[in-house]
């Protein structure tokens, strides 16, 4: 893919740059979140082939050194890496998952969410929890936007 796009005429050269740098530091972030996670703490699902790298604290608000720290990160299914990322679900520090007042349940219970009562995902790190409480202060919508 790397290759495809430094010689793809059509992507002009701050692109390319751009896009490789990315493409690289995201292989590099999903080994540091796997070292840490070796499973989505939601589906149970095991195979990194089948895992997204989920920023806990988005890309666009972290350091650099932020960025690629293994503990800003969960391994997410695609489905649960969107509900994470747009604020649909997060997670307290004592692993219990916490569903938005404005997802809409029905569509959480069809991919498999338990929406009443309590899920626990187990306990996290002392650096996974700060980056969490940023999501929960940050990105977890408490109302409609």
């Amino acid at each position: 893919m790397e290759q495809q796009i430094e010689t793809d005429p059509s992507v002009n050269e701050t692109d390319r740059e751009a896009i490789v740098r990315a493409r690289r530091g995201q292989g590099l972030f999903k080994q540091r979140v796997m070292r840490i996670e070796t499973h989505c703490r939601i589906t149970g699902v095991d195979n990194p082939s089948y895992l997204l790298a989920s920023h806990c604290k988005p890309w666009r608000d972290s350091s650099n050194e932020e960025r690629l720290n293994g503990e800003n990160g969960l391994p997410l299914t695609p489905s649960i890496d969107l509900l994470f990322d747009r604020g649909f679900i997060g997670f307290e520090d004592s692993g219990n998952l916490i569903i938005s007042p404005v997802a809409h349940k029905p569509s959480l219970q069809r991919m498999g969410l338990e929406t009443k009562g309590t899920t626990n995902v187990g306990t996290f790190t002392d650096g996974q929890r700060q980056f969490l409480e940023f999501h929960r202060n940050a990105i977890l919508l408490r109302v409609a936007r």
